[in-house]
């Protein structure tokens, strides 16, 4: 169990701030290799169960520590269809590597950077893999997202005829949406997209179900399942006072048009988005880092993130915390928004928030965060970005009401298979979870896929 980690080479933090190019920058094959040769090869290997898509990891790493990086690549997509993807933007340090041996009494093996390197590795080498007849069926997915990506790639290769309705005209959801290009470029995301299309997924874009068709107008097209992948998009709000003033955005709506309408490459792309000179940014986790990092290269000259309680409970993940920090993010922790305020013309001038302190644990586990009385001050801020989460659109369940749903808005649906109580009908990922992770989402199309094939044999019979 040796030493710590090998460090992957990142870009100085003062020239990054001024561009978009990908703030960390992988792993060379020496130092992959180095890597690679601190795992132990457990006999049981509970790095695994950690993994949400099930990836064979010791025999992943086994192979790149003997410089086999193509059929490590390989051994991967045994399970994972988005490895380069998982590699950068999955919080392996709570899921695989939280679980590694090594880490009991020295830092985890970096798996997540081993996963990106072998993916890396791989582009533009490796054989897409041949699909058969896809004669067993037609299943559509609704949603180009992670969770319904993960799904239509395992139906595929089960020999499924799968075609996705996607509402955006570009496949992704929150990869391709929300995550910035400097922590996922997105020639990476449309070259897995790529892939997953080449085992004869087609996927349909402009399409809203819901609106230009419905589930059972699917039904009666002779798809014999369909699985909803929808994600959580609807952006959740305070509720305070000047919300509706110019200069106040949802984080869903700042990273859309930041990244899906390419304004970070204005002029070049027509899609501009105004961002003032000291935006604050209402939440803590990765969403609000996103959101919080991008207005500094958008050209914000200072750039805030407002919570609520303290450092500990922030959600985001420490990379991600410790990225922004070296940016120079300022964080106004133990603070909380009670109204934003405007000038006559109707933009934001400032936030005025109250101090907080740390109570009891609440529900999640966090320590409760309770105002203290006279604390309020008001910080002086031109744009205000809230993000405090996503909830499901309800466009697609106002036209399926037979589809039970929680009262939080998500779909009722098994944990395990993703049943819904609509026969035929499966869910995953946020539209059923609320805002997760990525790996979270695949997770959860891949259970699906098992279980609709399932669903589908046992029609036959």
């Amino acid at each position: 169990m040796k030493g710590k980690k090998v460090k992957m080479p990142e870009q100085d933090p003062k020239k990054r701030v001024n561009n978009f190019k990908e703030v960390t920058l992988g792993y060379t094959e020496e130092e992959a290799i180095k890597e690679a040769n601190r795992c132990l090869q457990c006999k049981n290997p509970l790095c695994m169960q950690g993994c949400p898509v099930e990836v064979d990891i010791p025999d992943f790493i086994a192979l790149v520590a003997e410089g086999e990086f193509e059929k490590a690549a390989q051994k991967i997509k045994e399970k994972n269809n988005l490895p380069a993807v998982c590699g950068r933007v999955c919080p392996q340090e709570e899921q695989c590597e939280r679980k590694c041996i090594v880490g009991i009494k020295n830092e985890a093996v970096a798996i997540g950077r081993l996963e990106r390197f072998v993916a890396d590795y791989a582009r533009g080498k490796e054989e897409i893999e041949v699909i058969g007849n896809q004669d067993k069926g037609k299943v559509a997915i609704i949603g180009a997202g992670p969770a319904g990506l993960t799904a239509a790639a395992d139906l595929a290769k089960m020999g499924y005829e799968v075609t996705i309705f996607e509402a955006f005209h570009e496949a992704g959801g929150v990869l391709t949406y929300g995550i910035p290009e400097f922590r996922l470029p997105k020639d990476i995301v449309k070259d897995e997209i790529e892939k997953i299309e080449k085992l004869g997924v087609e996927i349909k874009y402009n399409h809203v179900v819901g609106k230009i068709k419905g589930l059972e107008e699917l039904f009666e097209e002779e798809y014999k399942a369909v699985f909803i992948g929808t994600g959580a998009g609807l952006p959740r709000f305070l509720g305070i006072e000047g919300e509706n003033l110019n200069g106040v955005y949802s984080a869903n709506e700042f990273l859309t048009r930041v990244n899906l309408m390419k304004a970070y490459r204005f002029p070049e792309y027509k899609t501009p988005v105004h961002t003032g000179e000291k935006v604050a940014v209402v939440g803590a986790g990765n969403v609000a880092m996103d959101a919080a990092r991008t207005a500094l290269r958008l050209g914000a000259k200072e750039s805030i993130i407002v919570y609520r309680r303290g450092e500990d409970e922030m959600p985001a993940r420490v990379e991600e915390i410790d990225h922004a920090k070296e940016e120079g993010i300022r964080f106004e922790l133990l603070n909380n928004p009670t109204e934003i305020l405007g000038d006559k013309e109707g933009f934001v001038k400032g936030i005025k928030c109250i101090r907080m302190e740390l109570g009891e644990a609440d529900d999640s586990g966090r320590r409760r965060p309770v105002p203290i009385e006279g604390s309020e001050w008001i910080m002086e801020v031109d744009t205000v970005i809230m993000a405090i989460g996503q909830r499901p659109n309800p466009i697609l369940l106002k036209d399926a009401q037979d589809i039970e749903t929680t009262k939080w808005g998500t779909i009722d649906a098994c944990d395990e298979s993703g049943e819904t109580s609509k026969e035929g009908v499966f869910a995953g990922g946020d539209t059923v979870t609320g805002a997760a992770t990525v790996i979270e989402a695949m997770g959860a199309g891949k259970r699906a896929a098992r279980a609709i094939d399932d669903y589908i044999k046992n029609l036959r019979k």
